[in-house]
């Protein structure tokens, strides 16, 4: 498992209950709250670390760790990625929390800023939720950027969003030039596991992010019936939902998106309580939805 950084950067975040986690929203106090979950993550084993230039604070508090613990480029894999610009200004409160621009011209400006956090330990850099209808893909000179971040020995990925994930991943394949790819992937949420299948058979490396589906699928917000196979296995709703996404042969990291230690804990702990298995998909293969209408639901979940 790999640990994602949305919900430790920023005050305000869209998964269910995320100001419950935030107990004191200065900059100081998340900056120590994002290390102990960081230490957490590390001590538990955890190599992969993801962040993006929206995600608040979260590059500097990554940086701020990784310099205060000593960790150089080969102790753990760091990604991040451009494409949206936070805009919250550290207000839960926000009219608008990011704004999206996938331009050569945002891509350019956005490296030289991650670059000058995460130079030292970034391997790998990523669009930031790639659609087709964005034409990012098929972008000259965005695709001439990444390449000569390639060149320089930069991993590129993409990261997909929307109902049209399986799409926007088939060209990706199409047009080539990535290293990783990362997908939302959960019990709601599986339009895009042939097309991960495929991106896994080509040699990308597969990352899932919003395995709990923002809280969806976590104790806060979990369906009867995953509580109910939660409570008949002595387990927790989102061990099972994490377990779900590990057991897919094609997934290489499952990322945890918690927000507190003890959170993490009990994610990194999943596969050690529960095996996903005939049964468990039987019980629960009725909670996936339409992908238009999971991604409607997701656009009107509260940024708390």
């Amino acid at each position: 498992m790999g640990l994602g950084l949305a919900a430790l950067g920023r005050p305000a975040y869209i998964n269910l209950g995320h100001s419950d986690d935030v107990a004191d929203p200065s900059v100081d106090a998340m900056e120590r709250a994002a290390h102990a979950v960081l230490d957490a993550a590390y001590e538990e084993g955890v190599r992969w670390i993801d962040a993006a230039r929206s995600y608040g604070r979260a590059e500097a508090f990554l940086a701020s760790w990784l310099t205060s613990r000593g960790l150089g480029r080969d102790d753990l894999v760091v990604s991040s990625k451009w494409g949206y610009r936070y805009t919250a200004g550290w207000r839960v409160d926000a009219e608008e929390h990011e704004i999206k621009d996938l331009s050569a011209e945002h891509l350019r400006a956005q490296w030289q800023e991650t670059r000058e956090l995460l130079g030292e330990w970034l391997r790998v850099y990523q669009i930031h939720s790639a659609t087709l209808d964005s034409g990012v893909l098929d972008d000259a000179a965005v695709r001439r950027e990444l390449d000569a971040l390639r060149d320089e020995g930069i991993r590129i990925g993409l990261t997909v969003t929307g109902a049209e994930q399986a799409a926007t991943i088939e060209r990706a394949l199409d047009v080539g030039g990535f290293d990783t790819v990362q997908a939302t992937w959960n019990l709601h949420e599986r339009s895009a596991e042939d097309a991960l299948s495929r991106a896994h058979a080509a040699g990308l490396r597969v990352l899932v992010k919003e395995a709990l589906a923002n809280g969806r699928l976590a104790g806060r917000g979990a369906p009867a019936a995953l509580s109910a196979a939660a409570r008949a296995r002595d387990t927790s709703e989102d061990k099972i939902a994490l377990v779900a996404a590990l057991a897919r042969p094609w997934a290489d990291v499952v990322l945890s998106g918690a927000a507190t230690v003890g959170q993490l804990r009990s994610n990194l702990h999943a596969d050690m309580e529960v095996a996903w298995d005939d049964e468990l998909e039987h019980e629960l293969g009725g909670l996936a939805e339409e992908p238009a209408a999971y991604w409607d639901t997701r656009a009107e979940l509260p940024w708390t």
